[in-house]
């Protein structure tokens, strides 16, 4: 059997950083970070500040090239990367230390701050009926042997992360990152915010996380199965929106649950029948429960169809932003990579005012390489087709 292949070293030629604009913006972006704490290698001989840290994790989603922490310890000894960013030359002792040193919950006013800037992508009587909508799930990321925090089952590891996504914006707006084998209800609850309106599919169907929810003083359209106990108080006709929208049956029920469990929630519901067309299974009816008495059947619908708008973002974030390798194995320095990799992805966004595409990005990386020059990449924003509304 060959031996394994030893790594080819970095020339600076392939991360030297040219993109001064996108460079400025992420240095001014974390200077608030500079005093939140310093890493030490083990002789203590070198530091790194929590910006310089962060920063680097964004150069890492930001530069193909490099791919193990390793390689960025050699990009922080080139002089003119260093000059770019801002950084000093590092060791690896250090950036190792950083992921533990440094808390995760110091970049979630800059999550915040971007999110806010966000302009939404989609306006008119949907964006104002749907105010709010946000896609909630989980998705799993394979670990490291060393990551026994981590411990899925005897042979596997497993990083979930869960994700809020702001429908209207097409953003993330709110992230934590767990063991794979957790409970994703108990999740959403810990995660609760007011104003909201919560798309989630039957993998969180509980009448007492509905609850919660309108507790925490916002709404939500969930997916349940179709062996509930129905008790209708008020069948309504469905019209010709709805009709085209796949609705067919749009009920108010007294209580959602049986007549032998508590009425945990304790005010009228709404069921909305929905059938769609599966490919592989034909007919399938979707069983949506809300407490949005008044809001449109075709809206109901709609509401849901958007929560697959947060699986096509999971698989961005998997196969686009390739953020499944993780750089440090303990459970703050996965979750600082998950947010350095949403950051980019606003970043993103923000540069160019709509959900970014592989092609948008791998143009942004080439800026930044010195590929591409700043006009050339105005020339390829401006062929952007407009996200529609």
């Amino acid at each position: 059997m060959a031996g394994r292949q030893r790594r080819k070293k970095l020339e600076e030629s392939q991360v030297r950083l040219q993109g001064t604009r996108l460079a400025l913006q992420m240095r001014r972006l974390l200077e608030r970070l500079h005093h939140a704490g310093t890493a030490r290698d083990k002789a203590g001989n070198r530091e790194l500040f929590c910006d310089d840290y962060v920063c680097m994790l964004l150069l890492y989603f930001f530069t193909p090239a490099i791919t193990s922490l390793r390689a960025l310890q050699q990009v922080s000894g080139w002089e003119q990367t260093r000059k770019k960013l801002g950084i000093r030359r590092t060791s690896l002792g250090s950036l190792s230390e950083a992921s533990r040193v440094f808390d995760a919950k110091l970049l979630e006013p800059i999550l915040e701050e971007l999110v806010d800037a966000v302009v939404p992508l989609k306006t008119g009587r949907e964006a104002s009926a749907l105010r709010g909508l946000t896609a909630v799930d989980g998705s799993i990321f394979p670990g490291l042997s060393r990551m026994l925090w981590a411990l899925w089952d005897r042979n596997r590891q497993g990083v979930k992360l869960h994700v809020h996504f702001d429908v209207l914006k097409a953003a993330p707006c709110q992230m934590a990152v767990t063991p794979a084998a957790c409970s994703e209800p108990a999740q959403l609850k810990a995660m609760l915010e007011s104003g909201r309106l919560y798309v989630i599919d039957r993998g969180y169907a509980s009448f007492e996380l509905f609850g919660e929810i309108l507790q925490a003083g916002s709404s939500f359209v969930g997916r349940v199965k179709d062996d509930i106990s129905l008790h209708v108080q008020e069948e309504r006709p469905v019209d010709e929106a709805g009709s085209k929208a796949g609705v067919i049956r749009d009920v108010i029920l007294k209580r959602l649950g049986s007549d032998h469990h508590q009425d945990v929630i304790g005010r009228p519901m709404r069921l909305v029948i929905v059938r769609t067309t599966n490919r592989d299974s034909g007919p399938t009816d979707l069983w949506l429960v809300t407490d949005r008495l008044n809001l449109d059947a075709d809206l109901v619908a709609l509401a849901y169809k958007y929560r697959w708008t947060i699986e096509l973002f999971f698989r961005w974030v998997k196969c686009v932003l390739g953020a499944r390798h993780f750089l440090a194995h303990n459970a703050n320095g996965a979750l600082l990579q998950m947010y350095a990799a949403l950051i980019v992805c606003l970043l993103i966004q923000l540069r160019t005012g709509r959900q970014p595409t592989k092609r948008t990005y791998e143009a942004i990386q080439f800026y930044l390489m010195g590929w591409v020059s700043d006009d050339e990449l105005d020339a390829h924003l401006s062929t952007l087709k407009p996200s529609a509304n």
